[in-house]
């Protein structure tokens, strides 16, 4: 029913004051917490939450508080009073698969770091013991992996060459682990876990994927027995080794039998892969080629005829290395940015890896707790004979297909590695080299994921150069600086992202009051004489702002352009909406350029309103009279900024 001419005033100031009073919850409200503020809050709450557990143990008495302190630092006391035998059953089992693939890798991985064979036994024994005290994920199998063994050799025997002095190189692997397990530890109590994450996921796929071939490359030296080879892991330098190697006598044997066993291994994974009931058969493979290999040359005695072995592996349990960790060495500042390098990429692939298998089994993995763990877990390894130990992607893997149930698994396995330290080590004498530089080999497929580089590729093209130049930096120059390109060009992407700050123009959807973009909703409809431009951006800054300013006076001249062109003045733009509803913040760069931006259209007779301002936005607006000298209008939608300028 039409309103009669005596209504429709009262309706139009109904919805004049509805729109003031919206308007003023706007302008008037309270003003936001300062920095100061919520640093106080923040320390407050810290306090409250202590409060609130000291009130806590107060109800309970000695006994149970001492229980409830030590269950927070080990979370063993909590699944442990719980263990069955079934568990423990699946538990050795898993224990027992992943120790036989542990066994060999470890020997490989700590050759790979230029240490001698032992020393990646032991960091097959502490560490996961720790973890199992201290570690939450219920899957990950901890001990040395291969990116980490490169990417310490590849910093350390910069300072140290590890044949001319085995002893000094040895302790400055300690001290770099030492590192490592500190910032590790800091990262968790200060929760800094987040600077971790300045490592995207797209920079890692490249490293990860140039990191393998760098090792593959370096296990050429062991596949064809090459008695010189280079200490750089660059591409050019390896290759050249070893076509300079080509004019040296060498021994086909060695080639020969590591090629036939690094093909039994992948033979053995491929059956694992068609039939799941047969996924103990490519664990324990390396273990079988170690074996296998070792008795053969022992019957046939090769290593007389050319082929290089092992030799002496020092048994026992892990000795103390506490008084080898130098803190007063001139190397001091080189390891502590090794340690860096090394516990980021560490703490990247364990809590990544951690993560993956906690979502698969319905559980939430602290993050910060994680890295207490892995810390301190490094920082007992080193004073004990080990370098740095994270998690393992394929050992984990193993572990959870093998059907683990806690982290009894990791103990299996440290205690069948201990027991290999104490009986096996003189069975490993004739172990050739070859044989381990297959079993690395045949771990570096994994690490080269083709597919979630191409998925990158497809997803956003600034992500995709991040990994290629983390790929390129590993193969061309060295491991530390393919790590620095690729966080370097993820910085470059954020300050992008910033200065490139978009706008889009807005539209109503028609019987709707949802304003969208006119570009993704074409059906979209503008308001004549209004323009309504959205910032994409959640801060408006010294960085973005200029440009921001410009893009939007370019489209008003244009829209005033056209509207000249059809000659309708309703066509050209007599108000500007400004919508804020994205910005978080704004500085005074920000200020300034709305300034700008509000003289340069009074000049041409339009007039300049603000929509749905954030709290920190509208509060710094008020605070430098932005608000007065756009006459009032902030308005909380879009809608009722148009309602309320029907009449310019």
């Amino acid at each position: 029913m039409a309103l009669s001419p005596v209504e429709t005033p009262k309706v139009e100031e109904k919805v004049s004051s509805e729109h003031y009073e919206w308007s003023q919850w706007v302008l008037n409200a309270p003003d936001p917490p300062t920095t100061w503020h919520k640093l106080k809050g923040s320390v407050s709450n810290t306090i409250s939450q202590y409060r609130e557990m000291c009130f806590a143990l107060r109800t309970r008495n000695g006994p149970k508080i001492l229980l409830s302190f030590l269950g927070g630092i080990f979370p063993i006391l909590h699944w442990a009073p719980n263990y069955s035998p079934t568990k423990f059953r699946n538990d050795l089992l898993a224990g027992l698969t992943i120790a036989s693939l542990c066994i060999p890798q470890s020997i490989g991985y700590a050759t790979l770091a230029k240490l001698d064979p032992e020393y990646g036994l032991y960091t097959s024994v502490v560490p996961p013991l720790m973890y199992a005290l201290m570690g939450s994920s219920r899957e990950i199998a901890i001990g040395p992996v291969a990116v980490v063994s490169l990417l310490l050799s590849s910093m350390i025997e910069k300072l140290t060459d590890p044949a001319i002095d085995p002893n000094g190189y040895r302790k400055l692997v300690f001290t770099a682990t030492f590192f490592a397990g500190i910032f590790q530890a800091a990262f968790g109590v200060f929760r800094l876990g987040f600077l971790v994450d300045f490592v995207s996921h797209a920079a890692i796929v490249g490293f990860m994927g140039g990191a393998a071939i760098i090792i593959g490359l370096q296990q050429l030296k062991g596949l064809f027995g090459i008695n010189h080879f280079t200490n750089k892991t660059d591409i050019i330098s390896v290759m050249k080794s070893v076509w300079e190697s080509v004019h040296h006598p060498w021994n086909p044997r060695n080639f020969v039998l590591g090629c036939s066993f690094f093909i039994f291994i992948l033979v053995t994974r491929f059956l694992g892969k068609r039939n799941k009931k047969l996924f103990w058969l490519p664990a324990i493979s390396p273990l079988i080629s170690v074996l296998l290999s070792t008795l053969i040359v022992f019957l046939t005695r090769a290593d007389k005829s050319g082929v290089n072995i092992v030799r002496h592996i020092k048994g026992g349990l892990n000795p103390s290395s506490i008084n080898q960790i130098e803190l007063n060495t001139p190397h001091i500042g080189a390891l502590a940015k090794t340690g860096l390098f090394v516990a980021a990429v560490a703490l990247t692939e364990s809590v990544a890896v951690g993560r993956s298998f906690a979502s698969m089994k319905g559980y939430h993995l602290d993050g910060n707790k994680e890295m207490v763990s892995l810390g301190f877990m490094n920082i007992i390894g080193c004073m004990s004979s080990c370098y740095v130990a994270t998690g393992s992607f394929s050992r984990t893997v193993v572990n959870f297909t093998a059907g683990c149930e806690t982290l009894a698994s990791n103990i299996v396995m440290a205690t069948v590695v201990i027991i290999s330290l104490q009986c096996l080590t003189k069975l490993l004498y004739f172990t050739p080299t070859a044989i381990l530089a297959s079993i690395i080999l045949s771990a570096l497929p994994g690490l080269i994921d083709i597919n979630e580089a191409y998925k990158i590729w497809k997803v956003d093209k600034l992500d995709f150069l991040a990994c290629v130049g983390a790929f390129f930096g590993v193969i061309f120059a060295s491991v530390e600086l393919g790590l620095l390109v690729a966080v370097a060009i993820s910085f470059t992407k954020i300050i992008w992202i910033s200065i490139g700050a978009g706008t889009e123009t807005l539209g109503r959807l028609p019987g709707t009051d949802l304003f969208c973009d006119v570009q993704q909703y074409p059906m979209a409809v503008k308001t004549p004489g209004v323009v309504i431009i959205r910032v994409k951006s959640a801060l408006l800054c010294f960085s973005n702002a200029n440009s921001v300013r410009e893009r939007i006076l370019k489209w008003i001249t244009r829209e005033d352009a056209k509207g000249k062109i059809e000659g309708t003045t309703g066509s050209i733009v007599q108000l500007v909406i400004l919508d804020t509803s994205n910005l978080v913040s704004i500085d005074t760069s920000g200020i300034a350029s709305l300034e700008e931006l509000r003289k340069s259209l009074v000049s041409s007779g339009k007039q300049l309103a603000i929509a749905n301002p954030r709290w920190q936005v509208i509060y710094k607006l008020k605070a430098t009279n932005f608000v007065a000298r756009i006459g009032g209008r902030v308005f909380l939608t879009i809608g009722e900024a148009i309602d309320c300028n029907l009449d310019f």
